[in-house]
Order: C-alpha cells, then sequence, then structure tokens
C-alpha cells in the first residue's frame, strides 16, 4: 500500500532503475536551472560591464560574495526540506509529506524575510567591512539593499524546487526559471541601455525575475490535483507541531555549509578589494566562473540528497550508497570539465563581462589559479 502511494505522489521513483541513468536524467534539467540562477547575477555583471561603467562592474562585483552567503544559507534550507520530504515520499508517509510542506512554505517565508531585513540595514556595514573600495561603496550598498528585496521571493523558490526535486519533477521548475531569466536579461537591457540606469537597474531586474519564478512555483504547487500529496492548500499552511524543528535541523546546517565555503571567500575578496578599482572588477568577471562550476556540481548533490532520502525512506541501504558514490563521481567529473574549458577559453568567457583588456587579464590571473 506505502508503495502504492509513492508511486502516485513522485514523478520518479528512485527506489528502482537504473541509478545511474536515473540519476543523469534528474540531473540535467536541475543543472540547467542551477546554472540559470547564477545566470541572473551574471547578465547583471555582463550588462553593467558592456553598457555602463568599469566602476559600476565592480561595484555589483564587490556584492557577489554577500548574494552567495545569504543565497546559499537560503538553498541550504531548501536542501533540509528536500531531504525530509524525499525521505517521506520513498517511506510512503502521505499525511507527513503534507505537513512537512505547509510547515516549510511558512519556514521558508520568514527565513527570506529576515535576510531580506538583515542586509538592507547591515548593507553598509558588510561592505565597509569588506574594504570595499570607496568609490565603489556606494554603487555597491545600493545594488545589494535593491538585491536583498528579492530574497523572499528566492526563499520561497528554492522551497518549491525542493518539493518538486523531491518528488523527482525537475523539469518544471527549470522551465519556470527559463522564463524568469529571459524576462531578467531582457530588463536588464532595457533598464541600463533604454533607461540609462547602472547598478540599481540591474538589481531592479533581477528582483522582478525571482519574484516572477517564485509565483510560478508556487502557482504550480497549489493548482496540483487534490490527491497529490505535494499540492498546497492554504487552509493547512501552518507551522505543525515537531515538524519545524526536525526541518530546521536538516536546512540550517545545510545552509551554513553554505554559507562557511562563502565566508572564506570574503576574507580573499576583502584582500582583493584593496587592489584597484580594475583588479576588483577582474576579478568580480572571473568570480562568476567559480558560481558556475558551484552550482553544477550543487545539481548532483541535490540529486544525490533527494536519491538517498527517497531510499532512505524504503529502507534501501544499497541504492543509498550507490547513489552517493555515483552522484559524486558526476559531480567530480563535471568540475573538471568545466575547469578545463575554463582554462583555455577564459578569455572569451570574461569578454563576456567586459570589453575592457586589462580588466580581462585581471580576470585570467584568478581563472588561472582556481582552474
Amino acid at each position: 500500500m506505502g508503495n502504492n502511494n509513492k508511486r502516485k505522489t513522485s514523478a520518479m521513483d528512485m527506489t528502482t532503475g537504473s541509478i545511474p541513468l536515473n540519476i543523469l536524467k534528474f540531473s540535467i534539467p536541475l543543472m540547467l536551472a542551477q546554472i540559470l540562477e547564477v545566470l541572473f547575477n551574471m547578465s547583471d555583471v555582463a550588462v553593467v560591464g558592456k553598457f555602463s561603467s568599469y566602476e559600476a562592474l565592480g561595484a555589483v562585483g564587490s556584492t557577489s560574495l554577500l548574494v552567495t552567503l545569504f543565497t546559499g544559507f537560503l538553498i541550504g534550507m531548501g536542501c533540509g526540506v528536500n531531504v525530509r520530504t524525499a525521505q517521506q515520499l520513498g517511506a510512503g508517509q502521505k499525511e507527513n509529506v503534507r505537513k512537512t510542506i505547509h510547515t516549510s512554505f511558512i519556514l521558508s517565508l520568514l527565513v527570506g524575510i529576515i535576510a531580506c531585513v538583515l542586509c538592507i540595514t547591515g548593507a553598509k556595514f558588510f561592505l565597509t567591512l569588506m574594504n570595499t573600495k570607496q568609490e565603489l561603496i556606494s554603487g555597491a550598498v545600493l545594488y545589494f539593499r535593491i538585491y536583498a528585496l528579492g530574497m523572499p521571493a528566492m526563499a520561497i523558490y528554492n522551497f518549491g524546487n525542493a518539493v518538486m526535486s523531491a518528488s523527482g519533477d525537475t523539469k518544471k521548475p527549470l522551465i519556470y526559471l527559463s522564463f524568469a531569466g529571459v524576462v531578467n536579461v531582457c530588463l536588464n537591457l532595457i533598464f541600463v541601455i533604454g533607461i540609462g540606469m547602472a547598478e540599481d537597474g540591474v538589481a531592479f531586474a533581477s528582483i522582478t525575475a525571482q519574484y516572477i519564478s517564485a509565483f510560478l512555483v508556487v502557482l504550480n504547487l497549489f493548482k496540483r490535483k487534490d490527491e497529490d500529496v505535494c499540492r498546497l492548500r492554504v487552509k493547512e499552511l501552518r507551522l505543525y507541531k515537531g515538524v519545524s524543528k526536525v526541518i530546521l535541523m536538516l536546512g540550517i546546517p545545510a545552509g551554513i555549509q553554505n554559507a562557511i565555503f562563502a565566508m572564506a571567500n570574503l576574507f580573499i575578496q576583502t584582500g582583493v578589494n584593496s587592489f584597484s578599482a580594475v583588479m576588483v572588477s577582474g576579478n568580480a568577471a572571473a568570480a562568476n566562473a567559480d558560481a558556475l562550476i558551484y552550482n553544477v556540481m550543487m545539481a548532483f548533490y541535490t540529486a544525490c540528497s533527494s536519491f538517498m532520502g527517497q531510499n532512505m525512506g524504503a529502507h534501501n541501504k544499497k541504492r543509498m550508497l550507490k547513489s552517493y558514490i555515483i552522484s559524486m563521481s558526476y559531480a567530480f567529473l563535471a568540475a573538471a570539465i568545466l575547469g578545463g574549458l575554463l582554462i583555455i577559453f577564459g578569455r572569451q568567457f570574461l569578454s563576456l563581462f567586459t570589453s575592457e583588456p586589462q580588466v580581462v587579464e585581471a580576470g585570467m590571473q584568478r581563472i588561472m589559479i582556481m582552474g
């Protein structure tokens, strides 16, 4: 009976079939979605670098690690939702899945609002602490404060993506993010080229896209069929007793893990910010390569947690171990290939973000070390 329920609620049954093939099929749409999420910030950097000034590029780039720090924490919270939902789907626990999803929605929104308030109020303090250049700090503060307004939407999108991924559906989040990404790029061009805005223009474009993707993913969950265990219902939205603690115990450590990685890079960014504006701008452009590779690897990490979660719920330890080994192997291989390509085509990649030769050369110094 439990197995039948599981099959009805899962777009992909992760407890049967070829593990290497299923992980790859599951990960490819997720990988593309992760790349699109990075492209939100990359398109900001590219548009201001190409059509505004290198000071604007440096201002946006100076915030990139702060953005990674806070968004990484939100993504980690989503991982907690993903793991718990996948475990319960694998065990066929329909009622527990409903409680987890509805509690997670409220928790994600609350965490997103807290992150938003913290970023807006602490923007200047954080950027000053990072030794941001005086000529860049006003633009960086403006960009970061506007960008922070989209964090509640980012938290909700990651919640929805986590629920869909846990049930095996990685295609719809990709479609929603693709649409939002096109809107983001179009608005970037309109605001910067058409209206003459700079950092503020690309920030407004980004948060518009974030709210669009969040709206679409939530709409999908609300409009699902009555029998779908992953359907959201307004009357069931509440913090269920005991559920919040479990989700936070899974999500907060994952969020802190992501944040620690970004915090380590913040010390590097603080050192880089003591150099010239050209070096800061080159580093900002090259940092997009790190984000790109890391997010491709994240797709396989999410696949790993989803597959291990469902198989843990189904008490299939052998498939859990195989899922872990195969997912990590895919992640390592993807990182090695992308790192090699960046070393070969690094200048062409950096030229997407700036037309200044000295900025490209400054960025190549980072790529050659990190690649």
